[in-house]
């Protein structure tokens, strides 16, 4: 059976992390699966609860993704978003592709305690700010923020 992620899937020129996580070759603290997508927790989370959703099939950028499968992963955002909410109490939760660091179709969820959570530095008035990656969430803390995301999904 040929599902809507290998037709048309593109080969990725060099090992791709998302294409190994998808593989399962590398582990990941997976929340959600289907034949097209899988979603898990980012090691270095913006918020707790911080999710990428990851197509299985090789897409390096949003605009590369089968129109089927965008619409798919925008309503697997609405999702996860509902979940989100009440899951941590927030107003809104934010929903990104940004293709920056993995060339890999995926999208960030992230649960928006403030409005600075996810900004451009359009925004910021200091011109000058230097950029780290967001700390390791511990092992811990992925297990418990997973669970609740499985749970509140399978409501």
């Amino acid at each position: 059976m040929t599902s809507a992620a290998t037709a048309g899937q593109e080969t990725s020129p060099k090992p791709c992390i998302f294409c190994a996580i998808t593989s399962k070759k590398i582990p990941a603290n997976i929340v959600y699966e289907d034949d097209d997508f899988v979603a898990f927790l980012d090691i270095h989370p913006i918020r707790p609860g911080h999710v990428l959703i990851v197509s299985r099939a090789h897409h390096a950028y949003f605009d590369d993704l089968p129109p089927e499968l965008a619409a798919r992963l925008i309503q697997l955002g609405q999702r996860f978003a509902k979940a989100m909410k009440s899951i941590h109490g927030v107003e809104r939760v934010g929903f990104l592709c940004t293709g920056t660091d993995v060339a890999h179709v995926h999208a960030h969820l992230v649960p928006l305690f403030t409005s600075t959570d996810v900004t451009s530095v359009a925004y910021i008035e200091q011109k000058d700010l230097t950029f780290r990656t967001a700390p390791r969430a511990s092992d811990e803390e992925l297990s418990v923020q997973s669970g609740r995301l499985r749970a509140a999904l399978g409501e």
